[in-house]
């Protein structure tokens, strides 16, 4: 699948008139709706967040699928992780909580990380082991967690590889590597056992996200690629589309846009 996903992302940035004009996108269907936020996992379902903080999920064909709505135990969302498309995590960043969802968003079970003295987590992905990564700012270590709220493992404090700590907003777990996100410090690289083995100054980004070999984010009107192992960065400009937009994915061979409460979906 990632295989997959490499080739069609590539298959984007070759376009020639990709980066002349939005005509080479089409779109091909608008969700409407007061949504806040929004992820695809590797199939093209769609998870929706509303503003009531309902999570929605709807099928590549636009169907209904199932709907998350206990909504008032911890209060708001504040991120969705559907990396694995069987096993859903809501992080609840005020209670740092985790909320496990099978694939029909029912609850599997709740990570509570204040049981492992982590009081200070920005965000949280899915690990290689179907695990979660928790970075702990208040010790400044990446953390592997249990479903069951055990801890797994840890590095050492990062602070001794980095002339200031990092308050990652995204972590990636992919090709047996870990990306932390920080958009005023640029990406970090770590290997499993915590040692720093890329740093790369990207700041501002939007959207940060791995597709296959490549990074993907946004800064303003323009998507952004670069490839790690060329050290290639090209940028595509669509000015049109991307206006006012809260969030932006690519995922299989779509353009998902988050607007104004809306989901627009372009083909690629």
């Amino acid at each position: 699948m990632k295989n997959i996903i490499l080739l069609l992302c590539a298959s984007i940035f070759s376009i020639p008139a990709f980066s002349q004009a939005d005509g080479s996108l089409k779109l091909i269907k608008t969700i409407s709706g007061e949504y806040i936020d929004f992820e695809v996992d590797n199939l093209g379902n769609i998870f929706l967040l509303d503003r009531d903080n309902q999570l929605k999920k709807i099928s590549p064909e636009g169907d209904s699928v199932a709907v998350y709505n206990d909504v008032r135990r911890y209060g708001k969302v504040y991120s969705i992780d559907a990396a694995n498309p069987l096993k859903i995590l809501l992080y609840y960043k005020d209670f740092t909580t985790i909320v496990v969802l099978d694939r029909l968003l029912n609850m599997r079970s709740t990570i509570d990380l204040r049981k492992q003295n982590i009081f200070q987590a920005k965000t949280i992905c899915q690990s290689f082991d179907n695990a979660v990564w928790v970075y702990d700012e208040g010790e400044a270590k990446l953390k592997r967690i249990a479903d069951d709220g055990t801890l797994i493992d840890q590095t050492g404090d990062l602070r001794l590889q980095l002339d200031e700590a990092p308050s990652p907003s995204v972590i990636e777990d992919n090709d047996r590597l870990v990306y932390l996100y920080d958009s005023t410090k640029g990406l970090l690289v770590f290997d499993y056992f915590g040692t720093l083995k890329n740093k790369i100054a990207f700041l501002g980004w939007q959207d940060f996200q791995l597709v296959g070999k490549y990074i993907v984010g946004r800064k303003g009107d323009l998507l952004e690629r670069y490839q790690l192992s060329t050290l290639l960065l090209e940028e595509r400009r669509l000015p049109e589309i991307l206006q006012a937009v809260v969030k932006v994915r690519i995922a299989v061979d779509h353009l998902y846009c988050l607007k104004k409460g809306r989901l627009y979906i372009y083909s690629l």
